[in-house]
Parts: C-alpha cells; structure tokens; sequence
C-alpha cells in the first residue's frame, strides 16, 4: 500500500497543514462573501465590548489598590469564579468543538487520535482566548507592576491566562456532552457550583472569596505544588478531552442503525388550513423526529421558561433596563434561536420543495405562523408578574405583539440570506455547525435590543401607557400585514434561488 503525504508528516507538520485548512474553510465558506460585511459590524461591536472589558478591569484596579488588608493579587484571584463563569457562557456563542471539524479527515490515513489532538491544541492556542487579556494586562499594569514587580506582573498575567485555557477546555468537555444529550446541563451547573461551595457551606462570601485568593498568591508567587496543580490540570483536560471527542465523533459517523417509527400523528386537525396546514405538520414533525431540531426546540422551550420563572419569582433583573430588556427577551427567545435559522433545515430537502409554484410561500407562512403560536406561552408563564405588580397585562400583552409583528419580520428576512443546511439529526461531526452566518448575529442583536430603544425613545414623549398602546398597534399592524412582507421575502429568495440552492447542496 502507497505512504500518502499525510502518513509521512510528523504532528507538527499535521498540525500546521491542519489549521491552514480551518483557515481555507471559512474562505470556502457559502456565507463567506455575504459574511465580510457583517463581520465588520461584528468586529465594530467587539471593539466597544473591548472598551467595556478595559474600564472593568480600570474600575478593579481602583478598588484593588484603595484596599489594605489584601494584596492587589489576592483580590482579582478572589473573583476568578465569576469570571470563569461568564468565559463559559460566552463560549457557547461561537466556539465550537473539536469533534465538528474532523468530519473531512475522517477516511483519511492520519493517526487515529491526531486530528482530534490537532483541533484541540488549535483550541488553545485561539485568539478567543486572550479576550481577558483586556482585564488581566491593565489591571497588571495599574495594580501589581508597580507593587509587586514586573515579573510578578508576567507571572500573574500568563497564570490568569493558563486558567482561562483550562476553563476552554473545560467547556469543551461540557459541550461534547450537552451536544449529546441536554440534560449534561445539569452536570455543567454543578461543577461551577463547586467554585462556590465554601460560600454555599458557611453562607459567608469571605471565606469563598479568600480560598481562591490564597490559590491565586501561591500561584503567581511560583508555589510549585500550586503551579504542578494548574499544569496537571491542563494536561488531565487535554487527554480527557481526546479521549470523549475522538469516542463521540467515531460513534456518530460509524452509526447506521435507524430507529423505527411506531406511531404517526396525522393532525388532521389543521387539515382545514389547506397547504399552510400541511406545512405546520411538517414542522411539527420534523421537531418531533429529527435529533437536531427537536434539541434545539427543547432548548428554546427551556430557556423560555426558566427565564420567566427567574423574571416572575425573583428581584434579578428589577432595574430599569433589566426588566425591560428581559420583559422583550423572553418572548423572543424561541425566535432567535429558531426562527432565525429559517430555511437551514428544509436545505436537506430544497430540490422537492421548488417543484411546485408558491410552495416556498406557504412555507414561510407555515414556520411564522408556528412560533407566532409559541410566544402565548411566555404569556401565560409571566401572568404572575402581574399580580405582583412587576409588570401591567397591556405591557405584557403589547410586548407579545411586538415581538410577533417586526421583532419576526427581522427574523423571517433570514430566509433569503440563509445558505448552509443545518443536519437534521447529526450534530458533533455536522459541517453546519463549523460555520456562521454573521447575519443572524445582527439579526439576532437588532431584535433584543431595538424594542428597548423604542421603548425608552417612546417613554421620553409619552406616557407608560401610551408607549405601550403604540407598541401594542405596531406589532398588530405588522402581523396583519404579513402577508404582505412575506410576499416580499418570496419574491427575494426566488431572485436567489438558484444560488442558494447550490449553497445547500453543497453545505449538506
């Protein structure tokens, strides 16, 4: 048997042909060309959120050097919980697992752990991963250069940034998991609750404030017994990490059993809907069949009603800006994580679905139709909030409206920029998943956020009532009208449909 260029590279040479390849796959990337300009506006947005990260860490610094009881090292070591638990959620916004990027070398004759080694190591060396830095290095050279020392400084500065490379691989581990099933939450929840457990125990925030700044001073003060901690850590993630994602990623592309339907609901109950009808059940099963989108359906299910929940039962986000902007977010919810990925699941099937004239039409009618049904059910979740006078029924009902009128009409608009078939049931090795539409982070952005301006520029002319009377009737005219503006989008995705179409195939 013939040694192919790969089985003769060693892992330097893998590791360097590989990551040029992730490099070349965003360029060949069907939402390349339309993803340069919203980067753009991504990249404006993540300079302001850089700006934001700096005056923090300038805030800390004024705080750390006014204290006296305390090294300026032992404070922000003291805080590194909440920080890990903010780089964990933000993660889920765009990094992705290791075991989404081998589906390509799969059949190659590589090593069978090196390219998961590979895209591991990748993900430690990323760029996203000296974000904190625009924390760590100013507080360093406000707080501890000038205390402590410039190597104390250097050490602080690399040991805060091996930490956050644990946290990435960290969340890696707890990706793969959740990916495969959602209930891993519940495992990710608890792990970060052990951070907090000295609080939790004595119910004292000092003493769970002072065990990580003790490990935090030993740490950068080269304890070795603290630094052969963080090392063996790192090391005990990367070969715990190698060992799940080659295991999940093999299971996934070698399964070829089908599972057999024993039961077909009919819903001959929107029979009466003619096409539209016939649509909704399409929906409605495909959710219910497919892995893919029946997690992402619980997910948003979930998230619905575990904010409302908070919203209704507690006093988090009572502030001004807070209990509007969570009062909008939670009846967008199931649309930003759904609806915007309109067309990406019908990808798979996108050649049957133009034989017929107008069926795209009926189509989008169906899907909006769907999740305008779905935003009752914040509705009926968040009705305590009203007997406890956090919020008026005309607040809740016009904001329901609102989010089902324009907030959907942004959403819907989608359908003609979306070009890359989301898998239907494969989710770790499924290429979609590698790649993003830039557009639906705008999408996404403008939807959370532009309710609240309007309710704020609305609040300055007009009375509490008024604003929402006028929200309530903005929302009312664009759901009337959506056959309208659905028209229009029809019209748009049939100008590019042929691109698109070639954009599903080839992204299947």
């Amino acid at each position: 048997m013939p040694v192919t260029k790969y089985q003769e590279m060693n892992r330097l040479e893998l590791f360097r042909t590989l990551r040029r390849h992730i490099k070349l796959s965003e360029k060949r990337s069907a939402n390349y060309e339309q993803n340069r300009v919203a980067k753009t506006i991504i990249y404006i947005a993540a300079g302001f959120m850089i700006c934001y990260m700096i005056f923090i860490a300038v805030m800390l610094s004024l705080i750390a050097n006014s204290l006296t009881d305390m090294t300026t090292i032992e404070f922000f070591s003291g805080l590194l919980p909440f920080f890990l638990v903010a780089d964990f959620l933000v993660r889920f916004l765009g990094q992705q697992t290791p075991a989404q990027l081998v589906k390509p070398y799969s059949l190659l004759p590589i090593p069978r752990h090196a390219c998961v080694e590979t895209f591991i190591l990748t993900s430690m060396v990323s760029e996203n991963n000296l974000l904190w830095m625009c924390i760590t290095v100013p507080f360093a050279i406000m707080s501890i250069v000038f205390i402590h020392g410039f190597w104390i400084a250097l050490a602080f500065v690399f040991f805060m940034q091996v930490i956050v490379v644990i946290n990435s691989q960290n969340y890696m581990f707890w990706r793969t998991l959740i990916t495969k099933n959602v209930l891993w939450w519940l495992g990710a929840a608890a792990f970060y609750a052990l951070m907090f457990l000295p609080w939790i125990i004595t119910g004292d925030f000092d003493s769970q404030f002072h065990a990580f700044s003790w490990f935090g001073s030993k740490l950068c003060a080269f304890h070795p017994l603290a630094v052969l901690i963080v090392l063996a850590v790192l090391v005990g993630y990367f070969f715990l990490n190698r060992h799940f994602q080659y295991l999940f990623t093999r299971a996934e592309t070698a399964q070829t059993k089908e599972k057999a339907i024993k039961h077909v609901s009919e819903f001959s109950q929107l029979d009466r809907f003619g096409q539209t009808g016939e649509y909704i059940k399409l929906e409605i099963k495909s959710i219910m069949r497919n892995k893919n989108m029946r997690s992402s359906f619980l997910y948003g299910i979930i998230f619905t009603i575990f904010l409302s929940i908070i919203i209704s039962y507690t006093d988090v986000y009572d502030d001004a800006f807070s209990s509007k902007f969570f009062m909008v977010y939670v009846f967008i919810i199931n649309g930003a994580m759904l609806l915007v990925k309109v067309m990406g699941a019908e990808g798979n099937y996108i050649d049957g679905l133009m034989i017929h004239k107008e069926n795209i039409l009926q189509l989008l009618h169906a899907k909006y139709y769907f999740y305008l049904a779905l935003i009752v059910l914040p509705l009926i979740i968040m009705i305590p909030t009203v007997f406890m006078g956090k919020y008026t029924l005309l607040q809740l009902v016009a904001t329901m409206f609102f989010a089902g009128g324009p907030v959907y009409c942004v959403f819907m608009q989608m359908a003609v920029w979306n070009k890359t078939t989301i898998p239907l049931n494969t989710k770790l090795v499924a290429k979609a998943n590698v790649e993003t539409n830039w557009f639906a982070v705008i999408a996404e952005m403008t939807a959370m956020f532009s309710p609240v301006i309007i309710i704020s520029l609305l609040s300055i002319f007009f009375s509490e009532t008024v604003t929402f009377i006028i929200m309530l009737f903005i929302g009312i005219a664009f759901i009337a009208a959506s056959p309208y503006w659905m028209r229009n989008i029809y019209n748009r995705f049939m100008r590019v449909r042929y691109k698109n179409m070639e954009s599903f195939r080839a992204t299947r």
